[in-house]
């Protein structure tokens, strides 16, 4: 139900009846998790990119710790995570915009973040650990942090 102004307008009280902020055209509905696991996303895909320019840039700016089956050459591994890392972002601000699309590749690329942050282990133990929790977060957010509108 609207208000109305002292000039005879109505108020804007919020969202008419029935939507969000946040509505995809299929009536789709944006909870907290979802936009927490949206941010994370962008955040998660900006480091990566960070990670795989410093990769790119400078050979030695990581070091390998001990002996691990997955080997591959820093260079190589650095356009792994600077190309995950752009279509990261842009999974998560499509997410944003409410798209189910988006919301699909989130969860697909958050689980292949964690296999490519799994490999990364022996480059930054550490860093790699982080990152694959911030995935697991992403992947719960995204699973659970959708409901369909009644109606």
């Amino acid at each position: 139900m609207s208000q109305q102004t002292p000039t005879g307008g109505n108020w804007n009280t919020g969202p008419a009846p029935g939507t969000t902020p946040l509505t995809e055209g299929g009536g789709d509905t944006i909870s907290g998790g979802a936009l927490f696991a949206a941010v994370m996303l962008i955040v998660s895909g900006c480091l990566a990119v960070f990670q795989g320019i410093a990769a790119i840039a400078n050979d030695d700016v990581y070091l390998r710790i001990g002996s691990y089956v997955f080997e591959f050459d820093l260079t190589a591994w650095g356009w792994i995570h600077l190309i995950i890392g752009i279509i990261v972002v842009l999974a998560g601000i499509g997410i944003f915009a409410g798209s189910g699309l988006a919301r699909g590749a989130g969860i697909g690329l958050a689980g292949l973040s964690i296999i490519l942050n799994f490999m990364w282990l022996p480059y930054q133990p550490w860093w790699a650990i982080i990152i694959i929790a911030i995935d697991a977060f992403i992947i719960l957010g995204l699973c659970t942090g959708w409901k369909k509108q009644a109606g």
